[in-house]
């Protein structure tokens, strides 16, 4: 049974059946998915999700499928684990990651928007689905498609990690390698679903897609005992993951499930090289000036955000703030989460960690703050980054080792 009304404008609305459609007909603004909370409430509770088998499937009812899901099964249910070692060099004694670099199957948050949408494509009987992608979101669609038999067409900017190619590849995806930045790609593939009867995950089934994000936010909530957290420092890209995120909590706070009183503060997190909305954030505006990318974080690297409007409105009001980083503090932050925590995460992660601790130095996150730091990726797509001594060679000889490590852990 489907919990979907149908999908409404963000912008000024106007409410639409569910259909294949990327934005308002009216005003253009984007669409998202709503739902019958009334009901939902009515025959979903804590306990019953808990007896669930862990994915974000145990929150089916939230998510706008009519059908029970094919592919996606394993997607979600990624541990919050405690940060001790981190809290203590960053300076918060109640630090927590949300650990998406474990995820499944692609080891990245966007299997989460992925398995909606291609299920979403599944249900339209699509002939192909596809993506405008910065890497992270090729590498998902491409396995996600596989799974659900269907051909995939993947367009990525012409400057992305080999890493993320060969990870798309091997999955038998048409991959096309554009040139031009994400702006660019993403504007063909709005063009490509004009005249193909195919779903682009981004494009027209984006109102389905952006929905997986909301599985951050009740996972959260349920892994701290039905509590939000005080402070979650997101990074951003196109917007929407921190956007989604806010509207996952609350949807908890609507059907019950957590206080209407808690409040949480939503940190968003750019590079200095792709600062769109931070940059709107700091002249405390909504209005988003497009930038030209350059940085080592290429999966956040959107100069003109399509939901960059939303997350600059939401920040502020949830009294939160937005950051960003240069690329060498980038690598700073991922080789600190490697070194404290034995998290190794891409570039999008080192972001969030340099961030947090910005945030942290400039007193907008508190010492005693319950914060929650969201790892989205994992550190093999994005190996390029780093430019690590290289090992010592020796022979293989005892007092060759000592010579390069002697006494540093000798016990007498």
């Amino acid at each position: 049974m489907s919990f979907v009304k149908g999908l409404k404008c963000r912008e000024c609305g106007r409410e639409y059946p569910v259909k294949l459609l990327a934005g308002c007909e009216e005003c253009f603004g984007p669409l998202e998915a709503d739902y019958h909370y009334e009901e939902i409430a009515k025959i979903l509770n804590r306990d019953a999700i808990a007896t669930r088998p862990k994915s974000i499937w145990k929150y089916r009812e939230l998510l706008p499928l009519e059908s029970e899901p094919k592919i996606g099964h394993a997607t979600g249910s990624t541990p919050l684990v405690r940060a001790d070692r981190l809290g203590r060099k960053l300076g918060i004694d109640n630090l927590y990651l949300k650990n998406d670099s474990v995820n499944a199957p692609t080891l990245s948050f966007k299997d989460r928007v992925t398995a909606v949408a291609i299920n979403k494509a599944l249900e339209f009987k699509l002939e192909a689905v596809g993506c405008a992608s910065t890497g992270n979101l090729a590498n998902s669609v491409a396995a996600n498609a596989a799974a659900a038999g269907l051909p995939s067409f993947i367009l990525i900017p012409d400057n992305l990690e080999k890493s993320k190619v060969l990870a798309t590849q091997v999955y038998g995806a048409r991959l096309i390698s554009v040139k031009g930045n994400y702006d660019a790609v993403n504007r063909l593939c709005s063009q490509i679903v004009d005249r193909y009867p195919w779903g682009f995950v981004n494009v027209n089934l984006r109102p389905f897609y952006a929905e997986g994000s909301k599985t951050i936010a009740y996972e959260v909530a349920e892994q701290l005992g039905w509590r939000t957290p005080d402070a979650i420092v997101v990074p951003m890209a196109g917007g929407a993951m921190i956007s989604k995120i806010h509207k996952g909590f609350k949807e908890l706070q609507r059907l019950g499930w957590i206080s209407e009183a808690q409040r949480t503060r939503l940190y968003g997190a750019q590079a200095a090289g792709c600062n769109p909305i931070t940059d709107a954030v700091k002249r405390g505006s909504s209005e988003i000036r497009p930038v030209k990318p350059n940085t080592i974080a290429k999966s956040l690297a959107i100069g003109n955000p399509a939901d960059g409007y939303f997350a600059a409105r939401l920040i502020p009001e949830s009294g939160g703030w937005s950051e960003d980083c240069t690329d060498a503090e980038i690598v700073s932050g991922i080789r600190l989460l490697a070194e404290t925590e034995g998290v190794f995460t891409e570039t999008a992660g080192g972001v969030t960690i340099a961030v947090a601790q910005k945030l942290v130095q400039q007193g907008r996150i508190k010492k005693t703050d319950l914060t929650v730091l969201t790892i989205t990726g994992n550190g093999l797509k994005t190996l390029d980054a780093l430019d690590l001594a290289p090992p010592h060679v020796i022979e293989a000889k005892l007092d060759a080792f000592e010579a390069v490590f002697g006494g540093a852990y000798h016990v007498a």
